[in-house]
């Protein structure tokens, strides 16, 4: 295929051509549904597949061309789209596939748990707090605050509660629901 995007933050093995790009959208749209665009971006260029630009201005071609329809921020595959995504999806080399839709997966799992599980960071008096928090049906059912000494700790330990709050949560819940042992 001729070489017709700009390849700026695309990795060697990435999409080469905008039929390329639409093609691997309508896959991933018709294979992992419901999709929106913050988790194809995430997905699709957190792997360096694509490049932003291309990405947009194809997910903006989907649509006008009939392939997918957009509702609010997802993405919903059309006849047209699936009939693209069914005849030519094998075009693709499978490792970009099913590097894409493992991506895709993991980056909608992060937005569900980045939504349930909050973490903000606060600096205070050269330290920095962070608040850590999980929500459900609108209602805080949980909240803890840590001091880290710096914003790279600080980072870290957002991060890893929006990935592991709930685990959190359940053990700490257990060890506070355990009978105490007598002595």
């Amino acid at each position: 295929m001729q070489q017709d995007v700009y390849l700026g933050g695309v990795k060697k093995g990435g999409l080469t051509s905008s039929t390329e790009i639409r093609i691997l959208l309508c896959y991933l749209i018709a294979t992992v549904t419901p999709l929106n665009r913050q988790a194809l971006e995430n997905a699709l260029l957190g792997e360096e597949l694509v490049n932003y630009f291309e990405l947009m201005s194809r997910l903006d071609d989907l649509v006008k061309q009939g392939l997918a329809q957009q509702e609010g921020e997802e993405y919903h595959i059309t006849e047209k789209g699936r009939s693209v995504a069914d005849s030519l999806a094998a075009d693709l080399p499978r490792s970009v596939r099913e590097s894409a839709v493992r991506a895709v997966i993991r980056a909608q799992s992060w937005l569900r748990k980045e939504a349930q599980h909050k973490a903000e960071i606060l600096e205070k008096d050269g330290a920095f707090e962070v608040q850590c928090s999980i929500e459900e049906m609108g209602h805080n059912v949980f909240s803890l605050t840590f001091s880290m000494p710096d914003v790279l700790s600080a980072e870290m330990i957002k991060k890893q509660f929006i990935a592991r709050g709930s685990e959190v949560y359940a053990q700490l819940l257990q060890a506070l629901t355990q009978p105490l042992e007598e002595p």
